[in-house]
């Protein structure tokens, strides 16, 4: 990524408006596109968590029965939670990782060997302490959870799209269960219209109701900004971008108008307006913000159009300011990136939940490195060791086959340029 753009404050990325510029409060829309460029630095870390979020999720599934071992066909059922390729089996994905997951077999009736997987003791160490962290900061992880539902009309959102997103705020896996109860002064279980469940936030605290661009504003831009309440995007581009003389000045002046707070009320603006689209900016640039790695799918926030009361085409945004996001196109899907919150590859602010979540990657790396090596594979001496209680053989090694696919370079760009096309909230 190339430094900050040369017009903006030493060492803070805002493009700021001059007193050359001269516009209306109700500027329309100006139809100006900007052009992706890879960024390669921010498709690496896309690249380096391509199975990070599946064996969490299946570390957590496996964790919580009541033995520390489940059967394929049990692992399966979640394969939903899991976003893998359709063609790619639970089974498959497991043993890709043997530094984490240890196979097994149980006898079925029938005396057929079915496999079962349980943890190896790294990754149970790493489990009890991401449960430990989790528990430490249980305070910062619901105010994230409540700052999301504050950006909705009505402080509520159906379950299915905060589980959509649970990941990325940090939310344990059975956190409806864990969490949720624990707080009836906070949250409640509802039933929506459509007779889905949903979750509403029960009161609103005006502490929580500051975004980061307003707080980081207050230290890091001019104080007559701040109190016009003009305030600007930190703002970075690929190197080679290459902005147009035409774009960079319609940059300036959109950054140059008023800032409207994701948790105010904004159906006074006119959403064929730029003002209306800075406002649009500003409520991802705040969703964002609120996830643990600044990053999240593109398809996780298409269906919020409903309830944080968006215009139709509302992602648009993140084509049209390539300079505040990045769309990386990398294992078969979009994320969206919070370009000012990553140094090329190293994100800026680590939460303890991120930096346990690297320590995790590592370990997935090892098993892959290991299994390369050949010191996964399973030799024809191996024998079977019974455990006559259980009617359990266990394999001394299994046998872990596997392969990847590359990425797909294909323009998947507007895939999700609809929210219509997926279940509105």
């Amino acid at each position: 990524m190339v430094p900050y753009m040369p017009f903006s404050k030493v060492g803070v990325g805002f493009i700021r408006g001059t007193q050359v510029f001269n516009y209306q409060h109700k500027r329309t829309l100006v139809n100006i596109r900007l052009k992706w460029v890879k960024d390669r630095a921010l498709d690496a870390v896309v690249t380096a968590e391509r199975d990070l979020k599946a064996a969490c999720v299946l570390v957590s599934i496996i964790s919580s029965s009541s033995d520390g071992c489940l059967p394929i066909y049990h692992l399966t059922c979640h394969r939903g939670q899991l976003d893998l390729p359709y063609d790619l089996k639970v089974s498959t994905f497991i043993r890709r990782y043997p530094s984490v997951f240890l196979e097994s077999h149980v006898l079925d009736s029938g005396g057929t060997r079915v496999p079962c997987f349980n943890l190896t003791p790294e990754a149970i160490k790493l489990h009890q302490e991401e449960s430990n962290v989790v528990h430490q900061n249980q305070s910062d992880i619901l105010n994230r959870l409540r700052k999301l539902l504050m950006l909705t009309r009505g402080w509520k959102l159906p379950l299915q799209t905060i589980d959509q997103l649970k990941w990325d705020l940090g939310l344990p896996y059975d956190y409806q269960h864990s969490v949720i109860p624990h707080h009836p002064d906070l949250f409640s279980f509802i039933s929506l219209p459509d007779d889905r469940v949903g979750l509403k936030l029960l009161s609103w605290d005006d502490d929580l109701a500051v975004s980061q661009l307003q707080k980081n504003s207050a230290i890091q831009q001019e104080e007559e900004d701040v109190r016009s309440g003009c305030l600007a995007f930190p703002i970075g581009f690929t190197r080679g971008f290459g902005l147009k003389r035409k774009c960079m000045e319609w940059l300036k002046e959109w950054q140059s108008l008023p800032y409207n707070s994701p948790y105010c009320d904004a159906s006074h603006l006119d959403p064929r307006t730029d003002e209306s689209e800075k406002r649009i900016v500003g409520v991802f640039h705040e969703l964002l913000h609120l996830t643990m790695q600044k990053k999240t799918e593109r398809k996780n926030v298409s269906n919020l159009r409903k309830p944080l009361a968006l215009p139709q085409k509302f992602t648009k945004v993140f084509e049209r300011h390539p300079g505040i996001f990045y769309i990386s196109k990398k294992c078969a899907t979009q994320t969206v990136i919070l370009r000012e919150a990553y140094d090329r590859q190293q994100l800026l602010q680590k939460h303890p939940i991120a930096e346990l979540r690297e320590k995790f990657a590592m370990l997935l790396r090892k098993g892959l490195l290991d299994r390369s090596k050949g010191l996964y594979k399973k030799s024809p001496g191996d024998v079977f060791e019974v455990d006559p209680s259980k009617n359990i053989v266990v394999d001394n090694i299994s046998d872990y086959r596997s392969s990847f696919k590359e990425d797909s370079e294909n323009d998947l760009l507007y895939e999700y340029d609809s929210d219509e096309q997926h279940d509105p909230c």
